[in-house]
Formats: C-alpha cells, sequence, structure tokens
C-alpha cells in the first residue's frame, strides 16, 4: 500500500493511502493530538464521505485495536537495520520506587535518551504511553534506545532516582 504524506500548514498531517480493493483513506494527526479518519469517496478521490474524530487516547486505543503486534514488529525491524538501536522489555518490579508514579516523574528520556514505547500490563499492550501513564507492579516496559541508555533506564525504574 502507497502512503501519501502531506504537511497541512498550521493543522498537522495528512496521510492518505488506498487499499488493494481500491478504497481510498486517510488520518490527519492534528497538532493538538486529535486524530482525523477520512474515508474518501470512490467517485471522487479528493472528496470525502465521512470523517471520524479521535481524541489521542482514542487514537491509541483504535491503534490496538487494528493489530499492535505490528507496530511493534517494525520497531524489532527497525532495530535490525539501525546498527546500536536495540528494543529490550524489562519488568517493573513491585518494589521499584515508580510503581503508582507517572513516566514523567521519572524523567526517563531525559536522564537515560531512552524511549519507552509501551508496556504490557495485565495481557494487554499498552502503546505509546505517554507522561502521565502511571506504572504498576508487574508491568512489563518495552523500550528502545542504544545499549547505555537502556541499561541506564532499566537502572533508573528499579532503584530510587
Amino acid at each position: 500500500m502507497d502512503l501519501e504524506r502531506t504537511s497541512l500548514l498550521g493543522v498537522g498531517l495528512s496521510y492518505a493511502f488506498t487499499t488493494e480493493n481500491g478504497q481510498r483513506g486517510g488520518v490527519v494527526a492534528r497538532t493538538d493530538g486529535e486524530r482525523e479518519l477520512v474515508l474518501y469517496d470512490p467517485a471522487d478521490p479528493e472528496s470525502s464521505v465521512g470523517t471520524l474524530t479521535l481524541t489521542a487516547e482514542e487514537a491509541r486505543t483504535v491503534a490496538e485495536l487494528l493489530d499492535l503486534p505490528v507496530t511493534i514488529d517494525h520497531v524489532v525491524e527497525l532495530e535490525r537495520q539501525l546498527k546500536g538501536v536495540e528494543v529490550i522489555r524489562f519488568p517493573i518490579a513491585a518494589d521499584s520506587p515508580y510503581v503508582g508514579r507517572t513516566i514523567g516523574d521519572s524523567r526517563a528520556r531525559t536522564r537515560t535518551g531512552a524511549f519507552i514505547i509501551a508496556v504490557g500490563r495485565d495481557g494487554q499492550v499498552l502503546p505509546s504511553p505517554g507522561p502521565e501513564f502511571r506504572f504498576e507492579a508487574g508491568d512489563t516496559a518495552v523500550a528502545v534506545g542504544q545499549a547505555a541508555g537502556l541499561d541506564a533506564l532499566r537502572e533508573l525504574l528499579a532503584r530510587d532516582g
């Protein structure tokens, strides 16, 4: 599937695509975090027949419904292609000082250079956790970065920062 990306000045980015069976759709990623799903008119591929506006949280939920494991597979493939980039998974232990605290509290990205891209909890994958996301004992963090940063992240979340 080809993906067309267009910058929408002052609005965000538009991603348009045509499916294998000829249906045309798109996503508008707005600068305010909202996402719009667009279905285009088959008779006029420049006119939309419907738009669904989603909050950032709703968009993450829909992405999960559309098969989040595919996204994680793409990150793993990225790791294979880029030297020095790794993806790790590690548990958040019950004695971690960040249990009950947010990712923002840890300042993990600033302090380590590593990014938490998802968290596994109760058999579900929670994609793209924001700074307001609260860790729970038994969570599994999925992070991407360079080896030294990932080691520092694992250590940070295991001890008092």
